[in-house]
């Protein structure tokens, strides 16, 4: 006996599916910049973000098309990135949970390191010791020697590592000195955590901010660190007192981006609130608005190599990464009071300096 099938077609539909083809070269960043790097020597800046992929631009002015080179290997965001090496190795750090060890001048990827189990959010760097350490939101922090990464091939792949434990939460920043003595993470655990990276002891932790740490920067000699927090501010930590000496409350929303300059007496800030100031850490009273940024920023990168007034480069959530000049600090003392006497015609300034002067506005 036969058996007849019969399709029933009546309640099918066709389905159109439609995609882009992105171009073989894609010279412009496609959505937010999370992460900035200047190399002074050769007039280049890196910046990685949201699209997975570095790119190298020239900051030379006299060049008409700045782009140089992408440098493609990550599966998804790019969140840090740190030069080492005298800029020679570029270390990056990815959602993709991955750290990638990249030859800088060449723009190959030269090894892949798959030690985190989720997110890497944030690198720190120790350039006397080329020393590097990687964190996020498995909550742990790897330490990593530089010369030995570049070092590895095809056949001699194996790395080792130190760890530091610990954290209770996810990690989303972290910080080194130069000479490789300190190193500070911050978490949505809403405290700051340090350790000696040579001997991986913990030192302290730190409580005062309310919510996510999402910046930190310490100091040369590591005994002082800067913090800068989704709950709006900024605080200055004294390591070997083991406590907060000074809190700046600058932004109206969470701050997301610190730079600090070489004496370490002005910070640089910015975040959810786009707006960039300039404070002097010895005087909270004064701070100064550098500019307003059309998105919320993510990094700030200060050319401290460039003769005053510095440039500050600043990337936000849009897809740009813009250049501001600050010369702030370099115009002398700023005034900081003023009293209009009665006759409506001199007035009396004070400034940062604490000089007073007497104004004829007539004249």
């Amino acid at each position: 006996m036969a058996a007849h099938h019969r399709q029933n077609t009546a309640g099918r539909r066709k389905v159109q599916v439609s995609y882009v083809i992105r171009d073989e070269v894609e010279k412009y960043n496609r959505n937010g910049v999370n992460a900035l790097q200047l190399d002074p020597a050769l007039n280049r800046l890196f910046t990685a973000g949201r699209d997975s992929i570095i790119r190298i631009w020239s900051v030379n002015q006299h060049k008409q098309d700045p782009y140089i080179a992408s440098m493609e290997h990550h599966t998804d965001w790019v969140n840090d990135i740190v030069l080492c090496c005298n800029g020679k190795t570029l270390i990056s750090a990815s959602s993709d949970t991955t750290v990638k060890v990249w030859n800088a001048h060449k723009g190959f990827c030269m090894s892949t390191l798959r030690t985190h189990k989720d997110y890497v959010k944030a690198l720190a760097y120790a350039k006397d010791k080329e020393l590097v350490a990687s964190a996020g939101l498995d909550r742990q922090i790897f330490l990593w020697d530089v010369n030995t990464l570049t070092a590895l091939t095809a056949s001699n792949n194996t790395v080792t590592t130190s760890s530091l434990s610990g954290n209770k939460d996810s990690i989303y920043s972290l910080a080194m000195n130069q000479m490789g003595t300190v190193i500070v993470s911050g978490s949505t655990e809403k405290v700051l955590r340090v350790w000696d990276p040579r001997t991986c002891a913990k030192l302290m932790k730190l409580k005062g901010h309310t919510d996510n740490v999402k910046a930190l920067l310490l100091n040369r000699d590591g005994t002082q660190c800067l913090s800068g927090s989704s709950d709006g501010t900024i605080r200055l930590w004294s390591l070997g007192q083991q406590r907060c000496i000074a809190t700046y409350r600058v932004h109206d929303e969470g701050v997301w981006a610190l730079q600090v300059n070489e004496a370490f007496t002005h910070v640089y800030s910015g975040g959810r609130d786009r707006k960039i100031y300039c404070t002097d850490l010895r005087n909270p009273d004064i701070r100064v608005l550098i500019c307003e940024e059309k998105a919320p920023v993510l990094k700030m990168e200060l050319d401290r190599s460039a003769d005053p007034p510095p440039a500050l480069w600043v990337a936000t959530t849009k897809s740009s990464v813009n250049k501001w000049v600050s010369d702030t600090f370099y115009r002398g003392a700023s005034i900081i009071q003023c009293h209009i006497l009665n006759d409506k015609r001199h007035i009396l300034t004070k400034d940062t300096n604490n000089n007073v002067a007497y104004w004829d506005v007539l004249k």
